[in-house]
């Protein structure tokens, strides 16, 4: 609906003598000429790119419908997703101690949380990686024992981990300090007058947490943990560097004996973003949910509702 700012009576109307009055006239909208100008060059300019991909034949489209589901794709395909899925899952189970240790009244936790999230938001996720792999190399033997005294269970750490371990250790430490933050700052969201309102009705600690603070905070967390998840589906392309076969690597052994380079990384793209397309779509739902109730308006149509609605008004016409 065009907002009063937008709107101007009739040019025609006000010019007549026995014009109706303003109340009665009728409204037009106010054009925008800057606005269609400027979408038409971006569609010109979103066709171009389009057309200059489509009709490129450097990128062997042939080739790219050939391998884009060949059993090695699919296979790298399925290790990337448990990679992430296993990080991630792990990352927030771990993420949501460390976040408890940050708002902790202890000082000694809250030290030992944030020095944890210091090194690892600071470094590398490629140098962390190549530390855990050359573990061997910094700690011949790991031992369970006192400090500064005897060692009642010792390990050999050489060939201890292999490259998928070291990838899930790599990137479950690296997750479960970006989820401690996002956890942490999903509980500070909620206001303190609603936990204060709810121990003055006397109810429990689990039951506040439960129908209270967990409800709302996640209307802060789900946006972030989602940003999280695309994110770590695309950082697990660096374990390719440590032999992993994920998706990446699956592509580059087939480049590297076929040269094929662009096709195949066109192949990984785009089921990269056949991926990353499915969990937004998932995320945008899964934040309605929580959602619910924020605004007394109600929430606004889904796409699908708005297509439909659409559809009813073309039928109707």
């Amino acid at each position: 609906m065009a907002t009063p700012q937008d709107v101007l009576p009739a040019p025609a109307l006000l010019d007549r003598p026995d014009a109706p009055p303003a109340a009665e006239a009728r409204i037009v909208a106010r054009r925008k000429p800057g606005q269609w100008a400027a979408a038409a060059v971006a569609l010109l300019l979103a066709a171009m790119a389009v057309n200059s991909v489509v009709r490129n034949k450097a990128f062997q489209w042939s080739v790219v419908a050939d391998w884009f589901t060949a059993r090695s794709v699919l296979d790298g395909l399925a290790l990337t997703l448990w990679l992430t899925a296993a990080t991630l899952a792990l990352g927030f189970v771990l993420g949501t101690v460390l976040a408890t240790m940050r708002l902790s009244a202890n000082p000694v936790l809250r030290t030992l949380a944030w020095g944890y999230i210091w090194v690892f938001r600071s470094t590398p996720p490629l140098v962390q990686l190549l530390f855990f792999f050359n573990i061997g190399a910094l700690y011949p033997t790991l031992g369970l024992g006192i400090p500064f005294g005897p060692e009642f269970v010792t390990v050999k750490t050489v060939n201890l981990m292999g490259p998928t371990l070291t990838a899930v250790i790599g990137l479950t430490l690296l997750e479960t300090a970006y989820a401690a933050e996002v956890i942490r700052g999903g509980i500070l969201s909620v206001d303190r007058g609603q936990l204060e309102a709810a121990a003055a009705l006397g109810l429990g600690r689990w039951r506040v947490l439960r129908r209270i603070v967990v409800p709302q905070a996640m209307r802060a967390i789900v946006p972030t943990a989602g940003n999280m998840l695309i994110g770590a589906l695309k950082g697990t392309s660096i374990v390719s560097v440590l032999a992993v076969s994920d998706l990446l690597y699956s592509v580059q052994l087939v480049y590297l004996q076929s040269y094929r380079v662009i096709p195949m990384l066109m192949v990984a793209t785009i089921w990269y973003l056949v991926v990353t397309t499915l969990l937004s779509i998932g995320q945008y739902y899964v934040e309605r949910h929580f959602a619910r109730g924020a605004t007394r308006d109600g929430l606004p149509p889904t796409p699908l509702q708005r297509a439909r609605a659409a559809f009813v008004r073309v039928v109707k016409a």
